[in-house]
């Protein structure tokens, strides 16, 4: 698990996450549950919000290149349960099918220009994998039975985390920093903040975490665990945090280009 996953493989992945997804949500004694880790949301709040995404990106991967997303109608979305579930797994195969067919490479838009994610199916597939498997922790949460994502899933998603959603060209608004993160798989990163906004890459073996010279802050802790500190599920309080904290408060707050 030293590469990130192929194209075959985060198809595969979000199938087996969206079987999960379904599963838990089918365990609900509700569908009024609350979601702990998405306090404002019910369990069929959390199946709309996700099975709507499907549907949307789906018809963005089919539109190809484009400087805006389509226009798509919103979808009827059922309330019974079990229709519920049947509309989810359909907008999943929708997804599933337009990535098929346009292949890892092709353009379309994306709302992570300047990232260093590149704007392609592809990336569209890897961070909707990502977004499947947390919401899939979120439903296991709800109904009392959260599993750890697993690990090929839980690497890939801390890299994808940070290329997509840290790693921009806004300018960062601090004094210049570093943080490191380290799976205790096996994996680390590196971010660097400036001026020129924050750019990650995979450190090619673990580092010191309290090296001064290193990094200013660094957090440890299982991929599963770094991924959820990533999303909001837990806090620092749940890692191995060295250096600077205030720096992972900055990063928290910040809002690059609001």
């Amino acid at each position: 698990m030293d590469e990130t996953l192929g194209f075959a493989d985060l198809l595969r992945l979000m199938d087996e996450r969206s079987s999960a997804f379904r599963a838990a949500v089918a365990a609900a004694p509700s569908l009024d549950v609350r979601v702990p880790t998405c306090p404002e949301w019910t369990v069929s709040d959390l199946v709309r919000h996700l099975g709507e995404g499907r549907h949307r990106w789906a018809a963005t991967v089919a539109a190809g290149p484009a400087g805006a997303p389509p226009e798509v109608s919103a979808p009827v979305v059922p309330e019974e349960r079990e229709a519920l579930l049947a509309w989810f797994a359909a907008s999943t195969r929708e997804l599933l099918d337009a990535l098929r067919e346009a292949g890892p490479d092709r353009g379309c838009w994306t709302w992570w220009g300047p990232s260093q994610s590149p704007q392609t199916t592809g990336a569209v597939a890897r961070h909707q994998l990502q977004q499947v498997a947390v919401h899939t922790y979120d439903a296991q949460v709800a109904v009392g039975a959260p599993q750890p994502l697993p690990d090929a899933v839980a690497l890939d998603g801390v890299d994808e985390f940070l290329t997509t959603c840290v790693a921009t060209t806004f300018a960062w608004p601090h004094e210049p920093g570093v943080i490191d993160y380290h799976a205790v798989e096996g994996r680390s990163w590196r971010i660097w903040f400036s001026a020129g906004g924050a750019r990650t890459a995979r450190l090619p073996a673990p580092v010191a975490a309290g090296d001064p010279a290193v990094t200013r802050a660094s957090a440890r802790g299982t991929a599963h665990e770094l991924v959820m500190f990533c999303y909001g599920r837990i806090t620092m309080d749940s890692l191995r945090i060295d250096g600077d904290r205030r720096l992972f408060d900055q990063l928290i707050a910040w809002e690059p280009g609001a």
